[in-house]
């Protein structure tokens, strides 16, 4: 396969999985009251999980198995982009990839591991004792599998993968530097938002939410970046 091959797979697949990651999650604010319902208490999380059923389980399901579209894409523009044997290139194509397998960790605990703490929230032969466990559980998962593992360790190699593509992208003919600068810039907020992650064990903690605007800019920046290696022209591509 040449090179300008290669660039246009890589755009095809940045820009497949940056609108199909959004259908899950827009099915999901329509029918799950996501991510509000996060903030809820514990027994109306369950009880209105279960309310949803099988189609919110596989919502769920494939929410995380779509998220590790992330991996090839990470790889392929990790493979065409230049300089191709930089040092931190190679590194930030690694946290990439760790970044995809934990971020669809921390969100499979919603197939996986919420339905069953569910119907025992809602199984009427459940005493007051079971809830409780059910409750401690829930908390348990929640900010093991899904702040530890899916948001703090997962976004967080993901805003390094985009501080190397960013680098990567001032140097290489592929971009332009203000697609670079986009890129670079959300970082700063997707790091202060998670002052909102710590605030869950430190309650006087100030929580700066500016993680959905750097969210929203950053999926415009890979949708950017796909749309850009589709239209590029030959003359700039470099065999």
């Amino acid at each position: 396969m040449n090179y300008l091959h290669q660039v246009r797979r890589t755009g095809i697949l940045l820009t497949f999985f940056t609108l199909s990651i959004n259908i899950p999650y827009i099915l999901l604010i329509q029918n799950f009251e996501y991510d509000d319902i996060l903030r809820e208490p514990t027994d109306y999380v369950l009880t209105q999980f279960a309310a949803g059923g099988t189609g919110l389980i596989l919502t769920w399901f494939f929410f995380g198995l779509l998220t590790l579209l992330f991996i090839p894409a990470v790889m392929l523009l990790g493979k065409i982009i230049l300089p191709r044997d930089a040092y931190y290139l190679k590194i930030a194509t690694l946290m990439g990839v760790i970044s995809s397998v934990l971020q669809s960790i921390g969100l499979m605990r919603w197939a996986f591991v919420i339905p069953l703490l569910a119907s025992l929230q809602i199984n009427p032969n459940s005493n007051e004792v079971t809830r409780t466990a059910v409750a401690v559980v829930y908390q348990a998962v929640h900010q093991y599998g899904g702040v530890i593992i899916g948001e703090y360790l997962g976004q967080t190699l993901l805003i390094c993968w985009t501080i190397g593509m960013g680098k990567a992208m001032l140097e290489s003919p592929l971009f332009k530097p203000w697609q670079a600068w986009w890129g670079l810039f959300t970082t700063p907020l997707l790091l202060l938002g998670q002052s909102e992650l710590l605030a869950t064990v430190i309650p006087k903690m100030p929580v700066i939410e500016t993680t959905p605007i750097g969210f929203i800019l950053w999926e415009i920046w890979l949708l950017m970046i796909g749309i850009s290696l589709l239209r590029i022209p030959k003359q700039r591509l470099i065999q």
